[in-house]
């Protein structure tokens, strides 16, 4: 068969074709809409034609069973020896030896936690353990306020803010907190420390880059790992490593697709005590271009004229700070937490942040209290200026005066951090667990003297990932209150010293 025969003959088969076509009912509807559809759209027909051609494989396609199974059936016997020989994980580590002791000498408080508590033993103590700085415990006028509210309103809103659970506290509440440093606005949290592991992973997600300080507090850990962000250490308040990394960063991402990049640090450390120098920080995220979230949990009501934490402290204007979480709990007595910015960052977080969008929200009782304690801190900055007095008093008491330990916290902090001098750890050969016991029988000393004080307690380290930063030094926690008069500081700091010296010379 020549070309032209093979030709004719395929004309004619295809003649043959069109004319069985035409005698299926439907058919001219099918070929016009096939018609007008590749003359519009040619691309659409190859897709439909493909869609059609993969229905009918799926309709011809074997069928099979989802109860077929796929393992090997085990006897009764075989289940059972499996079962004993397993041994689950347990959810948290067992107690050390140490940390059972500890807890069996554990002082419990009946009672408020004022400068003076009442220990369940029924003996009285100078409480320096608690964060009361400015006694508002024993505030009568906030004691009123709170009852009033609690009737008002009941115990708890009992639902998430974007749910049925703000209320006009709530409103308020953060309208008084951005005014007071002055920002654009505030958003309000149930908890603390949850307000900057939520803050962290609303705006920072995987493939940004988070620059922070490798003493930064546990919570700001959290919020790092549920981000999942690249991570990059820099030395505790070591500026010129912070601009060598913020550099690295910025070369490495050149050639990147854009990144949402912050700086993560605190303005009074949790774990170290020491204080920020915001303006240098400033400079360096303006300079390559960083956003920073700065955590004030334990500087704001603390640090500055009237408690608006280091930004009044060091003279930085508070919209500079791109993001600004501090606690409503410690310092004001109150509870939950807050983060200050511009409008768009705070309403961002109000559909974005797990910890607002999936928590009851705060008590309008704590809420009505952190507002009546900030308009003190504003109309009475006095009292700031004693809890000043009485922080310097306990420093001439123990740093200066003790050849044992030193202070590593900044002279505004009145969380005192007292570790062992670096020649006595070198001469008695201690390691961080020796310090421990150590600092603990400094702490059960001060405590058969009538002083409760506490240690520095650190938290693990996340399983599986590379924290920054090295061991967390060891060290005596001495919260100052202005509601001990100067004789009682004095005489609370001599018998922690003579505490520490008596614990230290039985070490040989």
């Amino acid at each position: 068969m020549d070309i032209q025969e093979a030709h004719g003959w395929l004309l004619e088969f295809l003649d043959q074709l069109t004319l069985q076509f035409h005698k299926v009912p439907g058919s001219a509807i099918l070929l016009r809409y096939v018609k007008s559809s590749y003359q519009n759209d040619p691309i659409r027909s190859a897709v439909e034609l493909f869609l059609f051609l993969f229905a009918v494989r799926y309709l011809l396609a074997p069928t099979y069973s989802t109860q077929k199974k796929s393992y090997v059936a085990l006897s009764e016997e075989e289940i059972d020896e499996l079962v004993d020989d397993w041994t689950p994980e347990p959810i948290v580590a067992l107690p050390t030896a140490f940390e059972e002791a500890e807890n069996e000498k554990r002082p419990v408080i009946v009672g408020p936690t004022g400068p003076k508590s009442r220990l369940s033993n029924g003996r009285t103590v100078t409480n320096l353990a608690s964060y009361n700085f400015y006694n508002f415990v024993a505030n009568d006028s906030l004691k009123e306020k709170a009852i009033q509210t609690l009737r008002t309103y009941g115990v708890g809103p009992c639902g998430p803010p974007n749910f049925y659970g703000t209320q006009d506290v709530h409103v308020k509440t953060e309208a008084d907190i951005a005014a007071y440093l002055g920002s654009a606005a505030c958003i309000v949290y149930a908890q603390a420390f949850s307000t900057i592991s939520s803050v962290i992973p609303a705006f920072s997600k995987r493939g940004d880059i988070i620059v922070a300080d490798d003493a930064v507090n546990y919570s700001i850990r959290r919020g790092i790992q549920i981000s999942r962000s690249t991570v990059r250490w820099y030395k505790h308040n070591d500026l010129e490593d912070l601009q060598r990394v913020l550099e690295k960063a910025t070369k490495e991402q050149a050639k990147k697709p854009l990144t949402r990049r912050f700086i993560v640090t605190e303005g009074l450390f949790e774990n170290v005590g020491d204080m920020l120098n915001l303006p240098a920080i400033i400079e360096l995220k303006l300079r390559y271009k960083f956003r920073l979230i700065l955590d004030e949990t334990w500087s704001f009501g603390v640090l500055g004229r009237t408690g608006r934490g280091i930004t009044e402290q060091q003279n930085v204007d508070a919209a500079e700070v791109d993001m600004i979480i501090g606690s409503l709990a410690g310092a004001l007595c109150a509870g939950g937490g807050f983060c200050a910015g511009s409008e768009q960052i705070v309403e961002h977080q109000r559909i974005s942040s797990s910890s607002y969008c999936f928590s009851a929200a705060l008590p309008a009782m704590l809420a009505t209290t952190a507002c009546e304690t900030i308009a003190i801190l504003q109309t009475t900055p006095d009292i700031l200026i004693q809890l000043r007095e009485n922080v310097k008093t306990m420093w001439t008491q123990l740093d200066p005066r003790s050849d044992w330990v030193s202070c590593m916290s900044a002279i505004e902090n009145p969380i005192m951090l007292l570790v062992l001098k670096p020649e006595v750890v070198a001469h008695k050969k201690l390691s961080n667990s020796d310090q421990e016991h150590l600092l603990q029988d400094v702490v059960d000393e001060t405590l058969v003297n009538g002083v409760l004080i506490t240690r520095l307690k650190s938290m693990p380290r996340a399983v599986g990932t590379k924290e920054g930063g090295g061991e967390m030094q060891p060290a005596l926690k001495v919260c100052i209150t202005m509601g001990l008069s100067k004789k009682d500081i004095e005489r609370a700091g001599v018998i922690i010293r003579h505490a520490i010296t008596k614990v230290v010379n039985k070490r040989k």
